[in-house]
């Protein structure tokens, strides 16, 4: 079982990975050895991530603002500098943009679905390569972070974010069938509440967020990163296409 669920000598590209789902995800990929590189906007701060998780394994910043092409140039150049195949890409770089329906902008619209939504292909697309020379022995892994909001609608009046929740649901479905011919699978995960810069409600009124939850929680690390770990591993090479949501049962009483 162990070495079903193992990420030795595998290498993963997280981005959005210094804060929030996307390090949750690498620090349990460090934990099962894997070598991680994340990739955030900020890079003080995608650096500093990098330092502290280095205590779990080796993990490098490669900062970008995957949101734009050139972005998205950026960041494979500068992996593809440092290896010669990917085993893992995780799609997790996200943007919300909340407002009541006869003021939402068309920039909050942009932003959000060309970052949740647009991104997600695109940089698979360039990283096509690198996935299929990380599948010449064993499948490599797309694993697009979706949210629980792209699957069922919750009171917020987050157009833009929902509806690229729930286009990178389907989009993960279009995928898996393609990259399959590749040795490549694809699958998304659809997270519930979990503490977070984006998730402040789930982060700062924890008790009163988890009254509404049949889980009586609030997700943590360890529900993220098992979840990302079962996908990206063996255990997971015949899931294809799928939404692994994680929400604590939130779904079922929306």
């Amino acid at each position: 079982m162990n070495k079903l669920f193992s990420l030795e000598g595998r290498t993963a590209l997280i981005t959005g990975g210094s804060r929030g789902i996307g390090r949750m995800i690498a620090a349990g990929f460090l934990a099962q050895g894997a070598t991680v590189y994340i990739s955030s906007r900020k890079a003080a701060a995608c650096d500093a991530a990098a330092a502290e998780l280095s205590s779990l394994g080796p993990c490098f910043s490669l900062p970008a603002d995957v949101s734009t092409p050139a972005g998205i140039a950026g960041l494979v150049a500068a992996y593809s500098a440092l290896q010669p195949r990917l085993d893992i890409l995780v799609n997790n770089a996200g943007a919300a943009w909340g407002a009541p329906f006869d003021e939402f902008p068309e920039s909050g619209w942009d932003k959000v679905v060309d970052l949740n939504l647009k991104s997600p292909f695109f940089l698979t697309q360039a990283l096509h390569g690198l996935l299929k020379a990380g599948a010449a022995a064993q499948p490599a892994k797309v694993i697009n972070i979706a949210s629980i909001d792209g699957q069922t609608v919750n009171p917020q009046e987050t157009y833009s974010y929902a509806a690229s929740k729930a286009g990178l649901i389907h989009l993960s479905k279009r995928m898996a069938l393609r990259l399959a011919e590749d040795n490549i699978v694809v699958n998304a995960i659809c997270p519930g509440a979990f503490a977070s810069e984006m998730n402040r409600d789930a982060r700062d009124r924890a008790d009163a967020v988890a009254a509404r939850i049949p889980a009586r929680r609030v997700g943590v690390d360890d529900d993220m990163a098992a979840a990302a770990i079962y996908l990206a591993s063996r255990a997971g090479d015949y899931v294809l296409g799928t939404t692994l949501t994680v929400d604590g049962g939130v779904n079922l009483v929306r």
